[in-house]
């Protein structure tokens, strides 16, 4: 099999893997070296930096060969699909000459357990050893790190990469012995919490010692897979409300899980996969990382998913109609980042701006505030938009009409879940 065939089936093996951006990396160019991990540089996936500018990744697996079997995966070892694996020369030689017709910025690299995590780790390892030292490769490298892998292994692995991630995949250990037999809890959270106890060593050393080498500078992450087990997004949301406090975790992802075998313990082809579930969880999550949310003021026992016609921060507040309004002239910054229609930007320029002087309504459109939804939980000077009516039945309709315009009249006046809310 030629290295064209190889990348062919292991770029489409390794698709399924959302855990994939380049931002937290800040390597500049240098001296004899090709490359660099800027967050300015606009980058054959498509990523994003911290900024928000899009970069392009070669997104690989090392081999979809797996010894493991876990249900959902279409690289499981019972699943009849062809196999095959990169040499680390040939994954070098690809990256670089990839990089250097500048068809990517960096690489995402993960893989299929062949043998064993430590064997496979191994492989890994001589790919990105011979892009660092024999080609001097200053670019952006994320890697997988196996469950189950050697904390030495895993060390090394993180002296050569700017970030590495250790998926969890399923939200719940019952989950995990069901559809991922071959994997444990411990084996995940173990290099987790390695990568964070050694990246907080390395920073203390790099303090001390300016040219020390870097570990994994961009810090970790990880993936979840959203619906092919019954877990609830409340239950989703704290474990990644655990992961961020205990593992300083820079970003959790969340995968909308695709039926792409059949299993009797896993959801249907014909099911479609739950992208708006997936959406609203990524709106939570940003919550928790940049506005001071915590998963228990989301959700809770009694009402444990997100409601789909309204986004996360919309349903916290409708839920807490007695912290509103707020009053953009006196709020402190944690009060505006409850607001709908108020975000981390239009907060700051808000408190900025009203030292000038005292804002107006029609100030707040210029400073970022998005009124559609803003309007109905804040004041100005003790004033509302003019013109302004509304009851608090009718504000959930006309908060979905905001998020969900294409939606027929007769959806949008269902209120029998507003109505419960209202009334806790």
């Amino acid at each position: 099999m030629d290295v064209l065939e190889k990348l062919t089936i292991l770029t489409d093996a390794a698709k399924y893997d959302a855990a994939c951006t380049s931002s937290g990396g800040s390597r500049t160019s240098k001296k004899g070296y090709i490359g660099n991990t800027s967050s300015s540089v606009a980058g054959c996936c498509h990523s994003f930096s911290a900024d928000g500018r899009c970069v392009t990744l070669l997104k690989v697996l090392m081999t979809n060969c797996c010894v493991y079997d876990c249900k959902y995966c279409v690289n499981r070892r019972s699943n009849d699909t062809k196999r095959t694996a990169f040499t680390p020369r040939e994954l070098a030689d690809l990256t670089i000459s990839f990089y250097r017709r500048n068809y990517i910025e960096g690489l995402f690299l993960s893989s299929g357990v062949l043998r064993s995590p430590d064997y496979t780790t191994e492989l890994m390892i001589q790919s990105l050893r011979l892009l660092r030292e024999e080609y001097r490769f200053n670019g952006y490298i994320h890697a997988k790190a196996i469950p189950g892998t050697s904390p030495e292994l895993v060390e090394q692995l993180g002296f050569l990469a700017d970030r590495i991630s250790v998926n969890i995949e399923l939200p719940s250990e019952s989950g995990l012995k069901t559809l991922a037999p071959d994997k444990t809890k411990q084996a995940i959270l173990a290099p987790m919490r390695q990568i964070q106890v050694r990246g907080k060593q390395n920073h203390e050393e790099i303090v001390k010692y300016r040219h020390a080498p870097k570990f994994a500078p961009a810090g970790q992450s990880t993936q979840l897979i959203v619906g092919a087990t019954a877990d609830s997004d409340y239950h989703i949301l704290r474990l990644t409300q655990g992961l961020y406090d205990q593992y300083r975790l820079k970003r959790v992802f969340y995968s909308a899980y695709v039926p792409v075998v059949e299993h009797a313990l896993l959801p249907s082809k014909d099911v479609k996969p739950p992208l708006l579930r997936e959406h609203r969880l990524y709106q939570a999550d940003w919550l928790l990382r940049f506005y001071g949310f915590r998963a228990e003021e989301l959700l809770d026992e009694q009402n444990q998913d997100f409601n789909p016609l309204v986004d996360p921060k919309c349903s916290w507040a409708l839920a807490h109609l007695d912290f509103f309004p707020v009053e953009v002239n006196t709020a402190d910054y944690e009060a505006l980042l409850r607001v709908p229609g108020i975000g981390v930007t239009s907060a700051r320029r808000i408190l900025t701006a009203r030292r000038a002087g005292r804002l107006r309504i029609e100030d707040l459109r210029k400073l970022g505030v998005v009124m559609k939804r803003a309007q109905y939980f804040l004041t100005a000077s003790g004033k509302r938009a003019e013109g302004l009516l509304f009851t608090q039945d009718s504000l959930l309709r006309n908060l979905i009409a905001v998020e969900r315009p294409q939606l027929p009249q007769p959806e949008m006046v269902q209120l029998s879940l507003f109505d419960a809310l209202a009334t806790v």
